[in-house]
């Protein structure tokens, strides 16, 4: 007795699909899963037994084998319980051949027979419209992700028995429907807003040049003085994600389980701000088979990393590659996987260990060698990665009492969306560049001509604060994105001064602390 049963697994951010292959003979009772299954689907036999004798059908005593093709490459995860056990049912007769090579089968399946939800809906959904499959079944909780997927009839099933039914004819069901534009408008909306702020306006103004060209940056000051605050509205000054944008962000976050039950789409920029004991493997992404890290979560979003000094140097050293080439490849000895990161970096730091280096209000306790060790920890090449480093004071306390009401993240979204539109029209026809900071050297002699005035300028500030040739280009890349800002087509001295104050770091370790 042979039946076959058409699943899916992910890969990365996309998936492929699995045919779950059950042979039974009559030899002693026992069930055995071939095709590489890692431990989760290994222990489904358990629960696959259990799952059909509690949903009312006998469990065939005979010796069973389910191959899991293609057999090359490892399986994880529960997903394939469902259609295992539809499989075996199929096998002895309970389940119509009819239907079965035109859905695809996925839930993971409770010892009563019910089902709970899954990992990596999205992506399946969209390999099983790839290969021309009518429709997809899976749990109830997953059919509103699935549902993203247009052309594909997505069927939300609740138990076994009610799988069985469907496939056997005995019962219809209407495939689940979304509007996916009304979804995605109402995901949109941000709780926060930058008119929360009081005060920090040039740190303000660094926010949206930041925003307006996809420049990564740092804010150094003391503790209490905004940064954090800052750094978590930032995401409601940029523009609004796009539908493609949102489909790949939604992907990455169905992979690693970390979508809301509720939540079909992610409309809004992903914000992640992890912990600075954070591993490599965490941010980066890693595992036996490599799951993806807060650099792929945050794509298309912000990775905000507070008290940066705090991280280990191998964790920050190993983002230097994700910031240049706005992806991460992961590698184990049988297995390769790319996962996107085109994130913006956001960090923030203290100016010394205590804190209070250059506050006017607190008096600093650290030694001169003291603030150079701390400063140090932060590499001289990941600072240079990064395009704008800003000094963030303590805020006045006629600031804080003040009444006057800051601009909304509206406001600013809408200049910062302008100056993109420009920086669009400018890269047409270059699908890798879509902002300032992705420009190469290129792109940089090109559109980044700056007069006799500004080269002057340039020139004093490499010569007194030693600054290297990414440090030359990233101020050049942000000249650019002011003279977009202001609507000028060149880049004026004034913006090329500008540029050159939002390197706070070279600046003070050029003058020895």
């Amino acid at each position: 007795m042979f039946s076959k049963v058409i699943s899916s697994a992910a890969l990365g951010i996309d998936a492929y699909l699995v045919e779950v292959e059950a042979h039974l003979e009559g030899q002693l009772p026992a069930l055995t899963i071939v095709g590489l299954p890692e431990g989760a689907v290994r222990e489904s036999k358990e629960r696959v037994n259990a799952a059909i004798k509690n949903s009312g059908f006998r469990f065939p005593q005979k010796r069973i084998t389910i191959n899991l093709a293609p057999a090359d490459i490892k399986k994880e995860g529960s997903a394939f319980d469902l259609p295992i056990a539809v499989g075996v049912l199929a096998a002895i007769g309970l389940v119509s051949f009819e239907d079965l090579e035109n859905y695809i089968i996925l839930g993971e399946l409770s010892l009563d027979g019910s089902l709970r939800p899954i990992r990596g809906a999205l992506p399946m959904a969209m390999a099983a419209r790839k290969a021309g499959k009518r429709g997809i079944l899976l749990p109830k909780v997953n059919a509103k992700e699935a549902a993203i997927c247009k052309d594909l009839a997505v069927i939300p099933v609740s138990d076994l028995n009610e799988t069985v039914d469907f496939l056997n004819g005995a019962v219809e069901k209407r495939p689940f429907e979304i509007d996916i534009d009304g979804l995605f408008s109402k995901s949109r909306d941000y709780l926060i807003d930058f008119s929360d702020v009081k005060g920090q306006e040039h740190v303000k103004r660094a926010l949206e040049i930041a925003a307006a060209g996809g420049h990564n940056l740092l804010m150094v000051g003391p503790p209490g003085s905004g940064k954090t605050m800052l750094a978590k509205r930032f995401p409601s000054i940029l523009p609004d994600l796009t539908l493609d944008e949102a489909l790949e962000t939604t992907k990455i976050h169905s992979v690693a389980g970390l979508l809301p039950p509720d939540a079909a789409l992610i409309g809004t920029r992903p914000f992640r701000s992890p912990h600075h004991t954070i591993s490599d493997a965490g941010l980066i992404g890693g595992g036996h088979i490599p799951r993806p890290g807060e650099v792929s979560l945050s794509n298309h979003g912000v990775l905000f990393l507070d008290e940066l000094p705090e991280f280990k140097k191998n964790v920050l050293e190993v983002m230097r590659q994700p910031l240049e080439d706005g992806l991460v490849t992961i590698s184990r000895a049988m297995l390769s996987l790319t996962y996107p990161a085109q994130f913006m970096l956001v960090a923030a730091m203290n100016p010394c260990l205590c804190g209070y280096f250059s506050d006017p209000n607190h008096e600093c306790s650290c030694a001169p060698q003291q603030i150079q060790k701390y400063m140090a920890r932060v590499s001289g090449p990941l600072l240079d990665r990064i395009d704008i480093q800003i000094e963030v004071p303590a805020v006045k306390f006629k600031e804080l009492t003040s009444d006057a009401t800051s601009e909304s993240s509206e406001i600013i979204r809408l200049r910062v969306v302008q100056a993109r539109t420009v920086q669009q029209e400018r890269f047409a026809g270059k699908p890798h560049l879509f902002c300032n900071a992705r420009m190469e050297s290129k792109e940089i002699k090109e559109f980044c001509q700056i007069d006799v005035q500004g080269q002057e300028l340039l020139k004093m500030a490499i010569t007194k604060l030693g600054l290297s040739a990414r440090a030359y280009d990233r101020i050049l890349k942000v000249s650019r994105t002011i003279a977009d800002l202001e609507g000028c087509d060149g880049i004026k001295p004034e913006f090329v001064s500008e540029a050159i104050q939002y390197r706070s770091l070279d600046r003070t370790m050029g003058t020895g602390l």
